[in-house]
């Protein structure tokens, strides 16, 4: 009798951490594994991610943050939030201007200069046929940090909100890279 109790106790304490992963991976935080080569050298291929989705349920993604998105039907994009509703975005000489004025990017200057390679990011500014367009409501404005070969928001258009799974918190893989990520 004492070693059914013991193993109904096993069975039941098994079921609701089950259940408890289950609702904490589903609702709250998911694991991601990087593909490609966009966002170096901040994550490499193969960087194992922590997501975590609420967040962004209670406050808006802010500038610089990494976020994954749903990018189409098949696949999820991580990339960096570099234009917020309402802004307008322009690079000019490898600078980035949000509504004309210059702000730095402190997490791509060691990149720049080992690269040696001249300009990071070329020229751009959006525009519309009516002049300058600023970031509709509802979106923002995606660069991933290896700028030459990243497939963003100068490629795919403006990100709607709702497709955001969630913003970076931790690179848990490799383990000599581990990091919490801001």
């Amino acid at each position: 009798m004492l070693k059914r109790k013991k193993s109904l106790e096993w069975l039941k304490a098994i079921i609701i951490g089950l259940l408890v992963a289950f609702v904490l991976r589903t609702f709250l935080f998911s694991s991601y594994e990087v593909y490609g080569v966009s966002m170096l050298p901040t994550v490499e291929e193969g960087d194992r991610l922590v997501i975590n989705k609420i967040g962004y349920y209670i406050w808006e993604p802010e500038r610089f943050d990494l976020i994954v998105f749903h990018a189409n039907e098949q696949e999820d994009f991580i990339k960096r939030v570099i234009g917020l509703p309402g802004e307008t975005v322009e690079y000019k000489d490898d600078k980035l201007y949000i509504n004309g004025e210059s702000i730095e990017e402190k997490y791509l200057e060691e990149y720049k200069e080992s690269l040696n390679i001249g300009k990071l990011t070329g020229d751009f500014q959006l525009r519309h046929v009516t002049g300058v367009t600023i970031v509709p409501e509802g979106h923002i404005f995606v660069l991933g940090d290896n700028r030459r070969f990243s497939k963003d928001s100068r490629h795919i258009g403006f990100v709607k909100l709702d497709d955001v799974v969630g913003e970076v918190n931790m690179r848990y893989w490799p383990l000599n890279q581990f990091k919490i990520m801001r």
